[in-house]
């Protein structure tokens, strides 16, 4: 088993020290996304995708680290390599230390969407988001509330962070929103926080696949649509209540997936984020 250290210093000694070997296969990709960066767009504007995230189909899938350790999560990275260059920083992984991973795959060339949720007075808010601007991921997760959502965007001002509203989490349905105290069902509270979100001026939003075409038919392509409770075929629901394939979210939609369990729990975990990749791709090209 490497150390933390070890396993980063194997990547960079491929990927950076001896960066003749990959240039051929760089310059090869690179002629791949000139000539279908076009197609790539056309398919994102005709399935109503935002303009924002007309990406390629390796960014559209986003590979959740919900792993207990940093050298769980670097030894998913190495394992995976160039298959995906997106992967999600949640709360287990922050409490465990995990921060100084966003920058370190960062500096790596990948993404990071951290996902903190984050929901307090405002000040707080504005403050901590200013904090996480430094680090330079692409996304932040808030709750949708109208104050919180404010000060998040206050806060990222002048940085790339792009903010996420959290509409409804995909474990919960109408009866646990009841439970909660809600006094409507899932799909009211999301359009209404959709909305919401829209004025308040953040990137995006957090919801389940289901509420996806809904959902763009109500604000239209101004938000990016992120969405968690997705399983690709043949994989059971977990503790998810609201999901759908790969294909089925783009389908109706969704500019990102994010996909955790069925990706970091596989024997070959790089084999199933292509797999994950390819159903995407089919669902652009449709």
């Amino acid at each position: 088993m490497l150390r933390p250290d070890e396993g980063w210093r194997a990547f960079r000694s491929v990927h950076l020290r001896h960066p003749g070997a990959h240039s051929t296969k760089r310059r090869r990709l690179h002629r791949h996304g000139l000539a279908t960066d076009l197609a790539q767009r056309a398919a994102g504007s005709r399935l109503g995708l935002s303009p924002a995230c007309q990406v390629s189909p390796r960014e559209r899938l986003i590979i959740a680290l919900d792993l207990a350790s940093i050298e769980a999560a670097e030894q998913l990275v190495l394992r995976i390599g160039e298959a995906a260059n997106f992967y999600k920083i949640g709360m287990e992984l922050v409490y465990a230390g995990g921060l100084p991973l966003v920058e370190r795959l960062v500096g790596e060339g990948k993404k990071v969407f951290l996902d903190l949720k984050l929901h307090d007075i405002p000040n707080t808010v504005e403050r901590a988001t200013a904090q996480i601007a430094r680090l330079g991921a692409s996304f932040l997760t808030v709750h949708a509330y109208p104050q919180t959502m404010k000060a998040a965007v206050a806060g990222a001002a002048g940085s790339h962070l792009k903010l996420l509203g959290v509409t409804a989490l995909t474990s919960m349905n109408d009866k646990d929103l009841m439970e909660a105290g809600y006094a409507s069902g899932v799909e009211t509270t999301v359009v209404h926080r959709a909305r919401q979100a829209k004025s308040r001026g953040v990137a995006g939003l957090i919801l389940s696949p289901r509420e996806v075409r809904m959902v763009r038919g109500v604000i239209g392509n101004r938000l990016i649509l992120v969405t968690p409770g997705i399983r690709p075929k043949g994989v059971g629901a977990g503790d998810q209540k609201r999901v759908m394939t790969p294909a089925e979210a783009i389908a109706a939609g969704a500019d990102h997936i994010v996909v955790g369990r069925p990706v970091t729990e596989a024997a070959d975990p790089k084999a199933a984020a292509a797999a994950i990749i390819a159903d995407v791709e089919q669902a652009l090209a449709a």
